[in-house]
């Protein structure tokens, strides 16, 4: 897997590499507004991820996912480690869990 310093190099990347939508986090599914869809965990695959960790405050931690839908929409989720875990499905935790 590649290495990217910084989250945005990672996006940019991701970008360039066919990830051009941009998801967001719901309780059940993750949405692309630009798109007005909705892929539920059982349509979307997550490829890669990457985790930042940040240099003096651990609370701005974060990690993009790259997503591809079964419909073959590519696009990246930002998130921060954990912050809505506790709002989340089980079955979109378990899609998004990191393999450690």
């Amino acid at each position: 897997m590649t290495y990217y310093a910084t989250l945005s190099e990672a996006l940019n990347a991701l970008k360039n590499r066919g990830y051009r939508e941009d998801f967001n986090l719901k309780p059940h599914c993750i949405e692309c507004a630009s798109l007005s869809l909705e892929l539920h965990p059982e349509n979307f695959t997550v490829d890669e991820f990457h985790r930042f960790e940040g240099m003096s405050n651990p609370d701005d931690n974060s990690i993009v996912f790259a997503i591809s839908s079964k419909d073959g929409i590519k696009g990246t989720l930002v998130d921060a480690y954990g912050m809505y875990a506790d709002n989340l499905s089980e079955s979109m935790i378990k899609k998004l869990a990191i393999k450690r």
